[in-house]
């Protein structure tokens, strides 16, 4: 009898979650097929190097696919715009002040920076999801002016247009990775070599360094710089895909769209793809397996030095998961987080939600196996901020006056904000004269109505500069004075690539 009610039970159950995805797949068409219509650059592919091909060419047959892909751009989607889709506030407009050709660089295709003087190492840095070698610009300068030669590959389906993430997957980015690290490794063959990664390019650079240190390959970086790495997402991301289900028909095309949005910037896009969000979560799930079979190996130590950025409240990766997935589980004394707190100002105070930093009670008390920097103004004063660091396996905490200060209504940094700085000409809130991409976007403080700018207001109250990039500039140039020619921290002897399973 009473195997007889659970099943009746379990029946019920799984009937009323049928009946309810049913009827949230319905909602989600209802609101697709009343939702924007999918322009040119939604809907039209540019060609892409596969993993396989990525993994079998070079640099230079990685740039020349490269600029088949936006020559793809300009005689199929620029050079054909209807009427319509002309104008100033569209990138894809040869005549809008946006378009990326315009401009004396363009900063959504791969890049190398070569130092002035003496190479004295090489980096890698690769940006996020939806984002380009943009993003990365400042912190290769840091390693450029620094002595070292710096690589910024463009992700596979990034820089063109929104329809590539599409159509990307994550093991192309990890092998135009693997590409841009073996471009490193012929140009600076004997040098440091340091990987940086931002978001979803952090997770990027990390499973880099996790595959060639379970491995026990010579080829592991010296050193790891992460900023708002993705190791953990939004519970959403993992559904992603049964938003996308309505697009299985083509009246509901849109459904494979999370959002569908103007394409005003020229270094981002707006319009974010399903398969974008499934594909960062399949990589973060990648990444923590990975460190999961490292540490049950006890081959976490094989890892270089690694130093995290990170913002307290982040809504895009979790914080949470950077602390306790990541530098938690790292041997003691491998790794360093700092972490950029709150505006703890008094005349915020009531305004903060009680969870806002609730990402802090995940950080275990010291003594820790890490090194933790918290930038913030919690101090009697409000204003002044500093650096309180806490060694890794000490409880001594150190403070150091940064010199900086929070600007005026600004309540905390965001995911985006971290890799630049306030000068920065589009992101900027303080732009600088000379850098000028036909926009201030971080400059924009909206006062009017609603529905008369093309963006969101959401998009523009986020913060999108850090006014805390100068000390994020100084830990980065702390760790390239190690002298050139030294050893690089890998040990054991290199693994056949032959032996290796497919990637």
């Amino acid at each position: 009898m009473l195997i007889s009610w659970t099943g009746r039970f379990v029946k019920r159950v799984l009937i009323l979650l049928a009946s309810l995805l049913v009827v949230l797949i319905a909602a989600r068409a209802w609101d697709v097929y009343h939702g924007p219509e999918l322009r040119a650059w939604h809907t039209k592919v540019p060609p892409e190097l596969s993993a396989a091909d990525l993994d079998a060419t070079d640099w230079r047959g990685f740039i020349a696919a490269e600029a088949k892909a936006f020559d793809f751009v300009r005689t199929k989607i620029s050079e054909r715009l209807p009427p319509e889709d002309r104008s100033p506030a569209n990138r894809y407009d040869p005549a809008s002040p946006l378009h990326p050709a315009r401009f004396a660089q363009d900063w959504n295709r791969s890049i190398i920076l070569e130092p002035k003087g003496p190479m004295l190492g090489a980096a890698v840095l690769v940006h996020g999801l939806t984002d380009t070698p943009f993003s990365m610009r400042h912190l290769a300068q840091i390693y450029a002016e620094a002595g070292f030669v710096a690589i910024v590959p463009r992700m596979p389906g990034h820089g063109t247009v929104p329809a590539g993430l599409a159509d990307a997957s994550w093991p192309e980015w990890a092998a135009a990775t693997r590409l841009a690290v073996r471009e490193a490794r012929r140009r600076a063959p004997s040098l440091p070599l340091h990987l940086v990664g931002y978001s979803n390019g952090g997770a990027l650079v990390l499973r880099h360094a996790l595959e060639e240190a379970e491995w026990a390959s010579t080829a592991l970086p010296d050193q790891l710089v992460l900023i708002a790495p993705m190791v953990g997402v939004t519970p959403f991301a993992r559904f992603a895909g049964l938003a996308g289900l309505p697009a299985l028909l083509p009246a509901f095309a849109g459904a494979a769209w999370l959002s569908v949005l103007p394409e005003f910037n020229p270094f981002k896009f707006n319009s974010f793809p399903v398969n974008a969000a499934r594909q960062s979560h399949q990589l973060t799930v990648e990444v923590q397996n990975r460190l999961r079979r490292l540490a049950e190996a006890g081959r976490l130590d094989r890892l270089p030095p690694l130093l995290t950025f990170q913002s307290v409240v982040d809504s895009t990766v979790s914080t949470s998961a950077v602390i306790t997935a990541l530098h938690a589980r790292l041997p003691a004394g491998k790794s360093e987080l700092v972490l950029f707190d709150l505006n703890r100002e008094e005349r915020f105070g009531p305004l903060l939600s009680p969870g806002a930093d609730g990402a802090l009670a995940a950080i275990p008390a010291a003594p820790r196996g890490f090194g933790l920097t918290l930038v913030t103004n919690l101090a009697a004063d409000g204003a002044a901020v500093e650096a309180r660091s806490t060694p890794a396996g000490s409880t001594e905490e150190t403070r150091k006056a940064l010199g900086l200060a929070w600007p005026r209504g600004l309540f905390s940094l965001s995911h985006v904000a971290l890799t630049f700085p306030v000068e920065d000409g589009l992101y900027g809130l303080a732009p600088a004269a000379q850098d000028d991409f036909g926009i201030r976007l971080g400059a924009i403080a909206p006062r009017g109505e609603s529905g008369v700018l093309v963006m969101s207001l959401d998009a523009l109250l986020r913060a999108s500069s850090n006014p805390f990039f100068p000390y994020l500039r100084e830990r980065v140039e702390g760790i390239l004075l190690m002298p050139a020619g030294t050893p690089r921290a890998a040990s054991g002897r290199a693994a056949d690539p032959a032996a290796r399973p497919a990637r």
